[in-house]
Parts: structure tokens; C-alpha cells; sequence
């Protein structure tokens, strides 16, 4: 099967997020030459300088603020010329631009870890980095509830007048999520960093790949939104912390329940999962104590809670606004 130039050059960008990941171990030298302050709890972000630095600070806020001009910039170029990229077959100048923007920005912070070593971390919460992520699902899972619905493929159509607004604007806050995120850590070499500037690589590459059909390739976005099961599970284990199965089962769950509807999948395929997944909770929690059961909704439980809050403000707003428009 030959593969057309769009799928050929994305093939090559995730090869190339792949090499970008790998080359982050070949800091090692430098970094172990870091002195770290010791680890100070949930809220203490450990991979940051014990003292700022002027040009530690001058060249994270500096080349993150160009790394953000820059995804804004390139969105909204597409959105205003919108006609020219209708063909969603096809690779655009605009999207080419975009992956060497990731290339490109890439490199540089690899510099500014090797050289200055500090992030945005020293200037804000770790918990922020944390929940623009966890907002950038939420968004995600109002956009398909239509499609494949959000309670086992039932239940998304109220939110089709939310997902015309997020439609149009969810890309400048994917963007600032994915590039505050990414500016956030310094390219450190441990495992859970590894697999979270891959992450973020990933998602670069969707954003740069806007207006063609890799951009809304169900399978593509579903290893995007599944990605954060294993970055967020393997953080937990590498940290040596036992409540570890709150987000394996937590994201699992959203994957059973919502994700993995609107797939084409079979019926005996949907249920082999939550069997699955079931038995898989019933093992871990025979010997973790089942007075635990209840880390395994938590994730679930504030998704769909965001997903009603947002989604139902969204609708609110829309309905004021049209009714301002009658009146007036």
C-alpha cells in the first residue's frame, strides 16, 4: 500500500517525536550535574533550580512566549483562510510549517534544558500544568459526545450546540495547554518526563496537521486521549505511589464508558474490553482491599461532572446570546 504525501509526512513527524524523545537520554551528563532541592510533597515540583536565575527565567518565559505566538499564529492563519485548506486529502504550506515549528521548538528547548536548565515551574503551580490537560480531555470529550456519545455511546447530543462553539475555538486553548505544558518541565531524562514530552510532541502534531483528515482520524485522536492512561499511570509508579490504580482505572474507565464507542468496534469487541476491564479490577482490588473501590471513579467522576459544568455553561451563554439578538 503506498501511502500519500499528507500520511507519509505524518509517519515521518511521529518518527521524528520519537527521535526528539530519544535524545532527550543524551542530557544525562549534564543533568546529574543539577542539584536539586529534596522533594517537598504533592504541591512541590521538584525538577527546578534551588535559585532562579535571570537567564533561566529570561529564556523560559522568552521562547515560550514565542512558541505560543507562534501555534496561535499559525491557527489562526488557517481559520481566516479556510478556503484555500478544503481539501482535507492534502498537505498545506501552513501545515508544514507547523510540524517544522515543532522541530524547531523542540530543539530549542533541548538547548535551553542543556544550557539553563529551568521551566515556567518556578513561577507557577505544578497543579496548573496538571489541570490544563486535564481540561484539554474534558474539551475533547464534549467535541465527539455527539458522535459516540459519552455513556456507551448514548447520551452526547445535548451537547451539540457546544461542540459548534468548541469546534471553532478549542484550538487556542489546546494550543496554550499543550505549549504552557511543554515550556512547564525542563527536558529532564526520567521516565514519566520521557513519555510526557512524547506526549506533547504528539500533540503538536495534531495541532500542526489541522485541516486535513489526520486531524480528525478517529484512530489518531483515540492513541491521543488513551496516551494520557500510560503517561499518568507510569508517573505514578515511577514515584513510587500506591495510589497508581486511581489513574490506570480511572482513564480505563473513560475509555470503556465513552472512548472507545464511535469506533466501528463490535459489540464483542466493546465487551471483551469491559470485561476486561473488569476482571483486571476485580485482581488488583482482591489484594489492595476493596475499601479502595473508590479511587476507580474518581477520574471519571470529575470528567463528566466538568464535561456537564462546561458544556452546560457553554449552552447557557449561546442562549443568552441569541436571546439578546431577538430582543435587541
Amino acid at each position: 500500500m503506498t501511502l500519500s504525501p499528507l500520511w507519509r509526512t505524518f509517519w515521518i513527524a511521529v518518527i521524528a517525536a520519537c527521535a526528539l524523545t530519544a535524545a532527550i537520554l543524551l542530557l544525562e551528563p549534564i543533568l546529574s550535574q543539577v542539584d536539586l532541592l529534596p522533594d517537598q510533597g504533592a504541591a512541590w515540583y521538584y525538577w527546578k533550580l534551588p535559585e532562579q536565575t535571570t537567564m533561566g527565567q529570561l529564556t523560559a518565559w522568552g521562547f515560550y512566549a514565542l512558541h505560543q505566538l507562534f501555534f496561535w499564529g499559525l491557527i489562526a492563519w488557517a481559520q481566516r483562510h479556510r478556503d484555500r485548506l478544503r481539501d482535507r486529502t492534502r498537505l498545506h504550506p501552513v501545515n508544514v510549517i507547523g510540524l517544522f515549528g515543532m522541530l524547531g521548538f523542540g530543539l530549542l528547548h533541548y538547548l535551553q534544558t542543556a544550557v539553563w536548565y529551568d521551566g515556567l515551574a518556578q513561577d507557577t503551580s505544578v497543579f496548573s500544568s496538571q489541570l490544563s490537560v486535564i481540561f484539554l480531555l474534558v474539551i475533547v470529550l464534549i467535541i465527539e459526545a455527539p458522535r459516540r456519545g459519552l455513556f456507551f455511546g448514548h447520551g452526547g447530543g445535548w451537547l451539540a450546540g457546544a461542540r459548534q462553539v468548541l469546534i471553532r475555538y478549542h484550538g487556542y486553548y489546546f494550543a496554550w495547554a499543550v505549549t504552557y505544558t511543554y515550556w512547564f518541565h525542563p527536558m529532564e531524562t526520567t521516565l514519566g518526563h520521557l513519555l510526557g514530552f512524547l506526549y506533547t510532541f504528539f500533540l503538536m502534531i495534531q495541532g500542526a496537521l489541522v485541516f486535513t483528515r489526520v486531524h480528525t482520524n478517529r484512530w489518531w485522536t483515540l492513541v491521543l486521549e488513551v496516551s494520557v492512561l500510560v503517561h499518568g499511570t507510569t508517573v505514578a509508579l515511577v514515584a513510587g505511589q500506591e495510589f497508581w490504580p486511581m489513574f490506570f482505572f480511572g482513564f480505563a474507565g473513560v475509555f470503556v464508558i465513552t472512548q472507545m464507542h464511535g469506533l466501528g468496534l463490535s459489540r464483542v469487541v466493546r465487551a471483551g474490553f469491559v470485561a476486561v476491564y473488569a476482571l483486571a479490577i476485580v485482581l488488583i482490588y482482591s489484594d489492595r482491599g476493596w475499601a479502595n473501590l473508590n479511587e476507580v471513579i474518581r477520574i471519571p467522576a470529575i470528567d463528566y461532572l466538568l464535561v456537564g459544568v462546561i458544556g452546560g455553561l457553554i449552552l447557557l451563554a449561546r442562549r443568552f446570546q441569541n436571546t439578546r439578538k431577538k430582543t435587541g
